[in-house]
């Protein structure tokens, strides 16, 4: 019996450091996560692709097609729609987000946006490509 107690002692001895090696490392670095509110003043992307832009005249100048995103999380512009008739010859800019002024009527219940600018002046802008990484 005493030689069994010796045995069993002995081979604990020896597999309790072994498996202390096996354990897993504890984290070095922990992850954090940072979320946010919502404002009252924020917009959701949904509320703005498709919208109508006016001009002050209240003539439709082009439509909202897709939000750019820059690599760093920032947004960069609005991709606006120009021209065209049923999909056909319409062309895309991209429109600063300072340029376009988008709000929305508590009364009406709906967004509006407007642009300091013409048909003519978007249609002349430099011109965005679905293509690459952006294409459709």
């Amino acid at each position: 019996m005493k030689c069994l107690a010796l045995t069993l002692a002995l081979a604990t001895a020896l597999v309790v450091p072994a498996l202390a090696q096996n354990a897993p490392p504890a984290p070095t670095a922990t992850t954090t996560h940072t979320y946010v509110a919502a404002k009252p003043s924020d917009v959701l992307a949904r509320s703005l692709i498709g919208l109508n832009i006016t001009n002050p005249n209240r003539e439709t100048i082009g439509e909202i097609e897709d939000l750019l995103i820059s690599s760093d999380g920032k947004f960069s512009g609005y991709i606006v729609s120009v021209g065209g008739f049923l999909g056909m010859g319409e062309r895309y800019v991209v429109v600063s987000p300072p340029s376009l002024r988008v709000n929305y009527s508590e009364n009406d219940k709906k967004w509006t946006a407007e642009m300091d600018a013409t048909k003519d002046n978007l249609k002349t802008a430099p011109e965005f490509k679905y293509e690459g990484k952006w294409a459709k």
